[in-house]
């Protein structure tokens, strides 16, 4: 097995190789990885060992070719404090809960962001987090950028965490957005299928490139505002900076998105231009929001469901784009 790419994250690319054929992926990954064969089988348990982009579990035999991707366990490091920092909590049981996370918080402790973050937030609001995402990052079954706001799906247990994780690895969440981005789109519905990978030369940010992984955002129209459309976004695969690639790809990024759409709101000139620049003010902050959830419970099997509206800040940005439009 011939590792294609560096670790990302604690992510490993590797291709099998005609002298692993017909091996399992626990004995394959053990043998070519410093990860044990239990370790293996927890992950492949939580859909984190994909072959050709589909989860399997440890038994699996690969052909030679084959791509099989592996999310490794994090190092150790201090586990996080619980801290005193308000979220609102929208339902909570024993297995999981979901929560309202705010623009500008941070999702775990990361280098520069050891604390302060959700995590830290929801170890004091719950106590207690599935450890299945490593040690800086309890509960956390999937991520929202530290600009954007709205609804995240937390674990409480590592059962509910390997169920809600094979959901989203099967593509059975049902995450939407509400987005305004400058400019108007082509069409009423636009669907963007560009794998994304890291920019080659800025490491903070993602960009759309051939060699990236499978990336699909599909994009509604709802309101078409003087210099910018209010668009409904539902994902398909959740990489990081999605939403904001693929619309910048487009060439239509996400209002007041300073690493991806820095300046756009100057570039329409006139009486457009006056309108963005004073829209982006009012805006405030990246127009991106986790407004819709749905995934079924892992131990119940009731299908959940959850909304969000738009936050103050963002609602009467709005309501000023509707009046002026």
């Amino acid at each position: 097995m011939d590792e294609l790419s560096p670790p990302e994250e604690g992510r490993r690319r590797l291709l099998v190789s005609e002298e692993d054929a017909g091996g399992r992926l626990d004995q394959i990954l053990g043998r070519r990885l410093p990860v044990s064969r239990s370790c293996v089988a927890r992950l492949a348990d939580a859909g984190r060992v994909t072959v050709n982009g589909r989860a399997r579990k440890k038994r699996y035999r690969p052909r030679p070719g084959d791509l099989v991707e592996i999310e490794l366990p994090r190092p150790a490091g201090p586990q996080p404090a619980a801290e005193d920092i308000p979220v609102e909590v929208r339902y909570e049981d024993e297995c999981l809960a979901v929560v309202e996370k705010p623009a500008g918080l941070v999702v775990h402790p990361a280098p520069g962001h050891r604390q302060g973050t959700l995590v830290n937030a929801l170890l004091f609001r719950l106590g207690r987090l599935s450890s299945a995402g490593g040690p800086s990052r309890p509960g956390i079954v999937h991520r929202l950028d530290k600009d954007t706001s709205g609804l995240m799906l937390v674990a409480k247990r590592n059962d509910a965490h390997a169920g809600l994780s094979a959901q989203l690895q099967r593509r059975e969440v049902r995450r939407e957005y509400l987005a305004s981005a400058w400019g108007h789109l082509g069409q009423e519905l636009v669907t963007v299928d560009k794998p994304l990978g890291r920019h080659p030369r800025d490491r903070r940010r993602r960009a759309a490139r051939t060699d990236g992984r499978p990336a699909v955002t599909h994009f509604k129209r709802l309101e078409r505002w003087n210099a910018a459309d209010l668009l409904a976004v539902r994902l398909e695969t959740g990489r990081t900076h999605q939403i904001r690639v693929h619309l910048e790809s487009i060439g239509h990024p996400v209002v007041a998105d300073s690493l991806y759409g820095a300046g756009r709101e100057k570039g329409f000139g006139g009486a457009g231009g006056r309108w963005a620049e004073a829209f982006a003010r009012r805006a405030g902050r990246l127009f991106l929001h986790a407004a819709q959830l749905e995934f079924d419970h892992p131990e119940t099997g009731r299908k959940m469901s959850f909304s969000s509206a738009l936050p103050p800040p963002l609602q009467a940005a709005a309501e000023w784009a509707r009046a002026t439009s």
